[in-house]
């Protein structure tokens, strides 16, 4: 008799029991999967089979962890040479996937740098961000673009470096502005020889490697010796360049002989929330610092949650030889022997417990927790606000995902789309997006139009990806910029794609655009106004306000791109090379659209062939 009973697939803590029978007794790293292949956790092992083993065992399972064994429908499984290559390996995977049970580092963006840019006779002074491939010395993390150009400041003022591109020094005739503030010492114009504007080079890069003390003797030498031979302005300038590297040291209390570079990291965790504030000391001076807020549960150990930010942070950017902690990271060893690989050099991790590094990590912790203290308070004032939007608009609940939508153009020129996304964190600006609008049959002009084209792109995509299991980026509440027109197209939108659970709302500008007599429409229901001065009446201006600051620079890039293109990119057989050649022959596309055919074969590089089609090409129409 056949059986009715058909196999069920294992899942959960009988699923990891079958895979540790299969399990080698070595390094590597595992992912647990949950529906659809969703990642929910990214963990490393000295020995696999013994670390899965214990998922299945329910030993000391918080119940975060539980939930995440009776999630699990699938594991991954990738074996690995040393216990520090699967850490490498564990931290790069969790930063690609994001998985949803681990402590992830957020708004992790590169950091401003300053390099002395050495493929010219006279080397350039500039800010710079993202890959070294500039040759060059580079120096850095500055925490924020402010603290960048205060140094580069100080540097044009102590140094007179030049900081102008390439193409303007090749032009300059005579010296610019910031020679004449004494910002520049003019190689441009020969005003100083390139054998001593490299002697100005060399002493920026000794200051920047910490050897501020050595170039302030120097200078105060040089100094003395113009004053003895009575040339009083070269020792008056000299005075100005001593002030401004001097005002330096006096802004920060670091001795360089104690600390030349270390990062210090401090964590403070309360309420299910964290704050790491880390502050950059680089040539005995604070670069700066900044707060970050990763995602981290009740549940996770401060040292655990230090060794996960350590990971991830680094992951990326350049290790100094001194790190300094509030709290000992776990697997504090293993971390350090990765980090040494990595930076090629020794590197220390190091919780002091004296003296003048254990009042910086004091310092930096007072920062955390009031960072943290100043989030969590506007996390509530924020929960506030969503409460009264969903009061405003007759929502279920309060929203946790709003997205809103303005269009911007010039005479229907140049269109585009911009959505930007609000939740409980604020703005979420790495989940912005921008449609260019691509629309062949549009008036111009038609911002109905314009706007169901981007809701039909936006909400077909949302359409497919729930078919897929991932519901992530549905919004609560979508904001237009409009009012009942604007609503009708893009409830006509909902309609064709089959959606009708999501609240939608127009938001209209009230006479003269004046701010705070908005209008807003709901469907099936007369329009109506929030109180004047209400809180929410303001949170919502601001939300609409940057959706129309996003489109309209959206917009204005989009401009500024297609005036900067020329005609000659559009005419088959003309690569970089003749474009430069005709350019140079006529001085401008329009010259070239002038030319005559012959003149135009007269060019190095064009065929008659090709000049005839380049006359046809302007002479179309």
């Amino acid at each position: 008799m056949a059986s009715d009973n058909t196999d069920q697939p294992l899942q959960g803590a009988a699923l990891i029991k079958d895979q540790v029978r299969r399990l080698p007794d070595s390094p590597g790293v595992y992912r647990m999967m949950g529906e659809d292949g969703e990642v929910l956790y990214v963990g490393k092992a000295r020995s696999l089979k013994k670390r899965v083993i214990q998922y299945a065992q329910g030993r000391f399972h918080t119940q975060r962890i539980a939930l995440m064994v009776d999630l699990t429908r699938s594991m991954e499984f990738v074996t690995t040479r040393t216990e520090t290559d699967a850490l490498l390996l564990e931290i790069n995977l969790i930063k690609q996937m994001k998985p949803r049970f681990n402590v992830l580092l957020r708004d992790d963006k590169s950091f401003p740098e300053i390099v002395i840019r050495r493929e010219h006779p006279a080397a350039q002074l500039r800010k710079h961000r993202g890959a070294h491939t500039i040759k060059g010395d580079y120096f850095g993390p500055f925490a924020s673009a402010h603290a960048v150009t205060k140094t580069l400041n100080t540097l044009q003022k102590a140094f007179l470096l030049r900081s102008c591109s390439d193409s303007v020094y090749e032009a300059r005739t005579r010296p610019c502005m910031l020679h004449q503030i004494k910002r520049c010492a003019a190689p441009c114009t020969g005003l100083i020889s390139l054998e001593d504007y490299a002697g100005l080079v060399d002493q920026a890069e000794d200051f920047l490697r910490g050897r501020s003390r050595a170039v302030l003797a120097s200078l105060s030498s040089q100094m003395q010796a113009a004053s003895d031979d009575m040339e009083f302005e070269l020792a008056a300038r000299l005075r100005d360049r001593i002030r401004a590297l001097a005002s330096v040291s006096q802004e920060t209390q670091i001795n360089p002989e104690s600390l030349e570079e270390a990062d210090v990291l401090a964590l403070h965790a309360e309420g299910g929330q964290a704050c790491m504030q880390v502050f950059f000391f680089r040539a005995g001076q604070n670069w700066g610092n900044r707060a970050y807020f990763p995602r981290v549960d009740k549940s996770d150990d401060d040292a655990e949650v230090m060794a996960a930010f350590l990971g991830q942070f680094y992951d990326d950017k350049p290790i100094p030889k001194l790190i300094l902690t509030s709290v000992e990271p776990a697997e504090s060893d293993l971390l350090t022997e990765a980090f040494g690989l990595k930076a090629g050099c020794k590197v220390e991790i190091s919780r002091p417990q004296r003296g003048e590094k254990r009042q910086l990590v004091d310092d930096a912790l007072t920062n955390a927790r009031e960072a943290l203290g100043r989030k969590m308070s506007e996390s509530s004032a924020q929960s506030r606000l969503l409460a009264g939007v969903a009061q405003a608009f007759g929502l279920d609940a309060d929203p946790e995902r709003i997205e809103v939508y303005d269009n911007s153009h010039i005479m229907g020129t140049n269109a585009v789309g911009g959505m930007i996304v609000a939740g409980r964190d604020g703005f979420l600006k790495s989940q912005y997006r921008k449609f260019n609008i691509k629309g062949t049959d549009l008036t111009p002009g038609d911002d109905y139009g314009m706007m169901k084209e981007v809701f039909r792109r936006r909400f077909a995509r949302l359409v497919k990806e729930e078919e897929s299991g991932d519901s992530r980026a549905r919004p609560d509440l979508v904001l237009i910029d409009g009012g009942a027109g604007q609503l009708a197209a893009s409830l006509e939108i909902f309609e064709e794609l089959g959606i009708d659970d999501i609240a939608i709302v127009g938001v209209a500008k009230g006479p003269d655009r004046d701010a705070g007599l908005e209008r807003f429409f709901l469907p099936d229901k007369p329009p109506f106004m929030l109180e004047p001065k209400s809180p929410v009446l303001y949170y919502l201006q601001r939300l609409r306000d940057e959706a129309h600051r996003f489109a309209i620079g959206t917009h204005r890039i989009k401009r500024a791109a297609d005036m900067l293109k020329n005609p000659l990119d559009e005419i088959e057989g003309v690569g970089p090379g003749r474009k430069r050649a005709l350019l140079h022959a006529f001085g401008s596309a329009r010259g070239v659209s002038r030319a005559a055919v012959d003149d135009l074969a007269k060019v190095d590089g064009v065929s008659s062939a090709l000049a005839e089609r380049i006359h046809a090409f302007f002479r179309k129409g």
